[in-house]
């Protein structure tokens, strides 16, 4: 770690972030007594604490955002020079990097021709609701409002991306909801049981599911459907055989606006540019955030076909008929600046590639420690995205303990890995292991990961 500031210097930052910073997903009553982790510096794929403690980092900036790993200069200086060129001016008007980094990422998303650009996957999915709210006003005289979500899906932290949420501990004590969000089940087939379903073609049967709902509520009525690609926060579920396929019918069938929340699973998660192009699924809507500029600037986008946006400007003569709509920080021209440099470095180190290798040699060694802990009851992902549910016992498949498997985490980051799981966000469900390295993982940097975990479970369960 590079020993610029002092020891003193770091024992004052110590002390002010305890004073004064209010953490993200953190209960503070512990720094009462407890000093807060500072992280210091960060390379590659790892970083340093206020201690000089070194960590490897399994899920890129602890929420899946740190694609391309840490200490990129040419992002750096990429951002730098786009600052002192011009730093900001409002969505109303364009900008180079804009212009130009809407260009790329559309060359990448064949059958998308729009980018509206927002600082945050809560305010993408939130721009997209509006405009499916829009639409309906528009066309249907409002009835076509409503949003259908999925059961354990996650959009966002605004009161109405919460509407939309299948989490439900993270939901809790933040209502009342937006009305006009409807919930559909979840697809995870290890879990299929549980739900009644078939032990064949459980794909079609989870995405039929999707069909009842619509029927219940009413075609009339329904909008647009909002699904991950792959679930991320509840619990890294890849979805069966069958159910895209399905999916993409059904809201055809019903002239349904599929919106693919891509926050966490686009530019590179899963081995393509986006976990959708996995499926062979043709969006009309898609989100995204997190590793659009691996974390070096705040930068999100709302991408849509020719067919959303013409709807936006098919009478100019009615004063009210654009996307009447504004993103403060969408003007920031850091975004769109750090952005192209971080789609020329996947592009020319050939990350994607990587990706899908390392993926599926991290899958290899996951089913090697379920083979030898019989705690993992299901492993799972999609290139460098896996997940491992622990449960008590693999017959019944009951679920571990929360607090058991924080333990695994707890003791893999006092081994220097950082690693994830899912956290009060599914009533009794919270039980599985999620790994997100950087899309330049290494076998060893897998090994390492691996190991610690082997050596947590063994620790934890015996």
């Amino acid at each position: 770690m590079d020993g610029t500031l002092s020891q003193n210097d770091l024992s004052h930052v110590v002390e002010a972030d305890r004073a004064h910073v209010w953490h993200h997903l953190i209960q503070h009553k512990p720094f009462e007594t407890n000093d807060p982790r500072i992280i210091v510096e960060g390379k590659g794929m790892r970083v340093w604490d206020q201690k000089g403690k070194e960590h490897l980092d399994a899920v890129s900036g602890g929420v899946w955002t740190v694609n391309v790993g840490y200490g990129r200069e040419s992002i750096a200086k990429a951002v730098y020079d786009q600052l002192l060129k011009l730093n900001y001016f409002a969505g109303s008007a364009g900008s180079i990097p804009g212009a130009l980094f809407s260009e790329k990422l559309i060359s990448k998303m064949p059958g998308m021709t729009r980018v509206y650009y927002t600082n945050s996957g809560s305010e993408a999915n939130e721009k997209a609701f509006k405009m499916v709210r829009q639409i309906a006003h528009k066309r249907y005289g409002g009835q076509k409002h409503k949003i259908l979500y999925r059961d354990r899906d996650y959009h966002g932290t605004t009161i109405g991306c919460l509407s939309a949420g299948g989490q439900d501990e993270r939901n809790a004590q933040y209502g009342p909801f937006t009305p006009g969000f409807v919930r559909v089940p979840h697809c995870l087939e290890y879990r299929a049981a549980d739900q009644g379903a078939p032990t064949e073609n459980y794909g079609e049967w989870a995405a039929d599911q999707i069909e009842q709902v619509i029927l219940r509520e009413g075609p009339d009525t329904v909008g647009a459907l909002c699904l991950e690609p792959v679930t991320a926060g509840g619990g890294v579920i890849t979805p069966p055989q069958g159910y895209w396929d399905r999916v993409q019918e059904i809201c055809r069938k019903y002239d349904i606006l599929l919106h693919i929340d891509e926050v966490v699973c686009g530019v590179g998660r899963t081995g393509k540019w986006f976990g959708y192009q996995q499926y062979g699924v043709q969006p009309d809507m898609v989100t995204m955030a997190k590793g659009v500029a691996s974390g070096y600037a705040a930068i999100a986008c709302l991408v849509t076909t020719e067919d959303v946006f013409s709807m936006f400007k098919d009478n100019a003569d009615d004063p009210l008929n654009y996307f009447r709509d504004i993103s403060t920080f969408g003007g920031c021209t850091a975004g769109p600046a750090a952005a192209l440099e971080n789609m020329r470095i996947i592009e020319d180190e050939g990350l994607l590639d990587n990706t899908t290798a390392m993926g599926e040699y991290m899958l290899d060694q996951l089913h090697a420690l379920a083979d030898k802990h019989a705690v993992i009851g299901n492993v799972r992902g999609k290139g460098l995205f896996l997940g491992a549910e622990l449960v008590e016992d693999r017959e019944t498949r009951a679920p571990m303990a929360e607090k058991r498997v924080q333990k695994v985490v707890a003791d893999c980051m006092g081994q220097g890995v950082i690693i994830g799981a899912t956290n009060r966000s599914l009533p009794g469900m919270n039980n599985t292991l999620c790994f997100s390295p950087a899309l330049i993982a290494t076998k060893d940097d897998i090994n390492q990961i691996i190991a610690s975990v082997d050596e947590a479970l063994g620790r934890e369960f015996g």
